[in-house]
């Protein structure tokens, strides 16, 4: 019997020490961690040892490791300890590897296109992670579109302009780190399948995260800064030379904030003086192949624009379901719901951008901007399908003049869909256009000044239900405002309900 114990627990030794093998410390293969050596070149010995022994865990000590390019590969995770930094090298460097060539840059730009002049990526990788409570700085990526439309080389080689990027990759994560200034995307994530995105906090001055042409994934607990671009966006763009349709995708227990770039990690919370406050969660632009079972959940957004849902690429856009929803100071619509014709895609194509099956409910929001209220339109002949607003809670700041109502607000068509560029609406709480089918059942509209829109304006909208409904009227002179009205098409005339 002891004999027998004995071995056991020599077994039990091997299989520790084994387990423990996987470990590989990117010191001992050269890295410095100094913040002045380039280490990439010794994470990237460090990755092939590992891939060659199986797999396992490259461990990065606590230390700044100045990086280019860091190439990720099957069944690895690299793992930041609690103070390590991976610094991202400027351009000056030429630390990056070389985008590679691409045709069919015209349908979207090249933070969509080009990964290998990443500082982190990975390409048709399988079991890939990223983890730790370290910190990812990219002080040295570009945050512009560096990479012209028409180039197939990848425009400035040598630039880094993103902090993560997997493509085609299956069974990925990303838990823990911390991305400071992750220049064009923080994390970009396309045609992978089965993943998580969790605990991540972003903090960076274009987009956070964007998962495009993606299905099954995750993205849970994470916080998101991104003042002056969208905060976490799902996208369908024409990067795997083809339309794909992102779906299957859980977004729940995230915080999105649009403050001034790094109060989100100091907790100053500082406002942006800017015009234009991005922040948001948003499916777009870039929707060719669109967008299929949605999910977004127990969120908060705060000091930002809101939800965006933007289907304008010959897409389609259905069963998506936002719910539990809290917003705090918005610029400058809190919900926007949307399908066009921009058709950035190969022009032999003739299909049509559709949007049917969005149901949003239980959504609270205060301090929301005088600029527009919920707008919902459709395109002439292809209506949006089946919306319903339900449980939702939102005090604007009013302001609007009564000669608004009157307005004549046209969807954007072929231009970039957004709103701001029709500026006001003509009514302050719900404006809705080419639309078949909707419920708006238990909405309250109040405003801090008054507002003598109408709450709710509907055009060339059918098969409508509007029930309890409250909202701030201002009545007794002669500018006063109705809670809603409607446009009829066929008789080209307005009926009004107090």
């Amino acid at each position: 019997m002891k004999k027998r114990i004995s071995s056991i627990f020599c077994l039990l030794a091997l299989a520790i020490i084994s387990i423990q093998a996987k470990d590989y410390n990117v010191k001992d293969y050269g890295a410095i961690g100094d913040g002045k050596t380039l280490d990439h070149i010794a994470i990237n010995a460090t990755i092939d040892t590992c891939v060659a022994h199986g797999g396992g865990r490259v461990v990065l000590p606590a230390g700044t490791y100045l990086c280019g390019s860091i190439r990720m590969k099957s069944n690895v995770e690299l793992h930041l300890m609690t103070g390590s930094k991976i610094l991202a090298a400027p351009a000056s460097m030429k630390a990056y590897d070389e985008a590679e060539e691409f045709e069919g840059t015209a349908y979207q730009d090249g933070g969509h296109t080009y990964f290998k002049n990443s500082l982190i990526y990975a390409i048709g990788a399988n079991d890939v992670s990223i983890t730790g409570r370290g910190m990812i700085d990219g002080e040295g990526l570009t945050r512009r579109d560096t990479e012209n439309g028409g180039n197939l080389h990848g425009g400035n080689i040598g630039t880094g302009d993103k902090a993560i990027a997997f493509k085609q990759c299956r069974n990925i994560l990303i838990r823990d780190v911390t991305i400071y200034r992750g220049g064009h995307f923080g994390i970009i994530v396309t045609g992978c399948e089965l993943g998580t995105i969790d605990n991540v906090i972003v903090d960076t001055n274009r987009d956070g995260i964007d998962i495009d042409c993606c299905k099954y994934l995750t993205v849970s607990n994470c916080k998101i800064n991104t003042p002056h671009d969208d905060g976490l966006v799902l996208k369908s763009s024409y990067a795997l030379k083809k339309p794909v349709i992102t779906e299957h995708i859980t977004i729940t227990n995230c915080v999105i904030t649009g403050y001034k770039l790094g109060t989100l990690l100091d907790g100053s919370y500082v406002p942006e003086k800017v015009g234009w406050v991005c922040g948001r969660f948003k499916l777009g632009t870039e929707s060719n192949g669109g967008y299929k079972n949605i999910s977004l959940s127990n969120c908060t957004f705060m000091y930002s624009s809101g939800l965006a849902f933007e289907e304008v690429d010959q897409g389609i856009m259905e069963n998506i379901v936002v719910n539990n929803i809290t917003m705090n100071h918005v610029h400058h619509y809190p919900i926007y719901i949307t399908t066009g014709c921009r058709n950035r895609g190969p022009k032999e194509r003739t299909t049509v951008s559709t949007g049917r099956d969005i149901m949003i409910s239980n959504v609270v929001a205060n301090d929301i901007d005088s600029l527009a209220g919920i707008i919902v339109t459709g395109m002439p002949g292809e209506p949006l399908r089946n919306i319903s607003l339900s449980n939702i809670r939102l005090q604007y700041r009013g302001g609007g003049k009564a000669e608004l109502a009157k307005k004549e607000y046209r969807e954007q068509g072929t231009n970039y869909p957004e709103p701001k560029f029709a500026k006001e609406t003509p009514a302050f709480g719900l404006y809705a256009r080419h639309v078949d089918g909707i419920e708006v059942d238990n909405v309250s509209f109040t405003t801090i000044k008054p507002d003598y829109r109408p709450a709710i304006l509907l055009d060339d909208v059918k098969n409508e239900r509007i029930i309890n409904i409250k909202a701030d009227l201002q009545k007794g002179n002669k500018k006063r405002s109705c809670l809603w009205r409607i446009y009829c098409c066929r008789c080209k005339g307005m009926s009004y309900m107090q």
